[in-house]
């Protein structure tokens, strides 16, 4: 009964957890898109010189989100975040490869389209760290204002989506794949989402996605930062099951703080593969 309970709980957390989080993006985009129209309307009264209302610490910047405005060639005319350090100077080169194209891209959406969205990855000037950042945007003229927010933490559905495509991947090609881990590659790091793999034959790390330090170290050993075991009792877990999950506390790679982490784990021929998502 006692576990029945504990499980009922857990699962009431979990879906408490997941519909906070799509009600805080919800709640993020409706007041992203405030600011926006807000701007746009401020702009059509005051043409270029909004600019100047739009780069400092006023009506123009809630909490992490901030109005900023970019020409058709990527200079940025205006910001009321970090990225004011950047006005004047063409932002799409400071962007790497992969965005800098799409970035372009979106310069390139026609006047009267309306409000539009993108995608990317921006410095959050709250924690110093570059996370997923969604923006909405508005041509008007040779201008493009924009507001965008942060999103929110990975989810459930996302660690194990991960976990499954490294399974995927090392029932692929295992020498690879284990490479593309322990190198950043491959899509194996996702913000505070990574996969770590242990070598079930030798209970050591063999693949981590963010501390290559763990790597042939005996996972059995492992221990959170309270002292919980984390490594032994995960072992034991997959000596009964092919898949499983466990709880412990760990150093969230875009927070750098400890929090609390839910793992997801399976194995895949003589490896352990998990991954994780955390809460705070």
């Amino acid at each position: 009964m006692k576990a029945m309970l504990r499980t009922t709980w857990l699962l009431l957390l979990l879906c408490f957890s997941q519909v906070h989080a799509a009600t805080t993006q919800e709640q993020d985009a409706k007041a992203a898109v405030a600011l926006l129209e807000k701007a746009l309307a401020y702009y059509h009264d005051n043409g270029d010189k909004a600019f100047a209302a739009f780069s400092r610490q006023g009506e123009f910047v809630d909490k992490d989100r901030y109005v900023f405005v970019v020409d058709t060639k990527g200079v940025l005319l205006a910001s009321g975040g970090p990225s004011s350090a950047l006005i004047g100077r063409d932002v799409s080169e400071v962007l790497g490869p992969d965005l800098r194209k799409s970035f372009k891209d979106a310069l390139r959406i026609p006047e009267g389209n309306g409000i539009q969205q993108a995608e990317y990855r921006w410095q959050n000037w709250s924690d110093g760290k570059v996370e997923r950042k969604h923006v909405f945007y508005q041509r008007i003229g040779q201008r493009i204002l924009a507001v965008g927010y942060y999103l929110p933490r990975a989810t459930p559905e996302q660690a194990k989506a991960l976990r499954d495509k490294a399974v995927k991947a090392l029932e692929n090609n295992e020498t690879a794949t284990l490479k593309a881990i322990n190198a950043l590659q491959g899509g194996f790091l996702q913000d505070d989402l990574y996969v770590f793999v242990v070598d079930l034959d030798t209970g050591r790390y063999v693949a981590h996605g963010t501390n290559l330090r763990l790597i042939n170290t005996d996972f059995a050993k492992i221990k959170d930062p309270d002292g919980k075991p984390v490594g032994e009792p995960i072992l034991q877990l997959m000596k009964e099951q092919e898949q499983g999950e466990y709880e412990y506390r760990w150093k969230n790679p875009v927070t750098a703080k400890v929090e609390n982490k839910h793992a997801y784990l399976r194995k895949s021929g003589h490896f352990l593969v998990a991954v994780g998502y955390y809460s705070p």
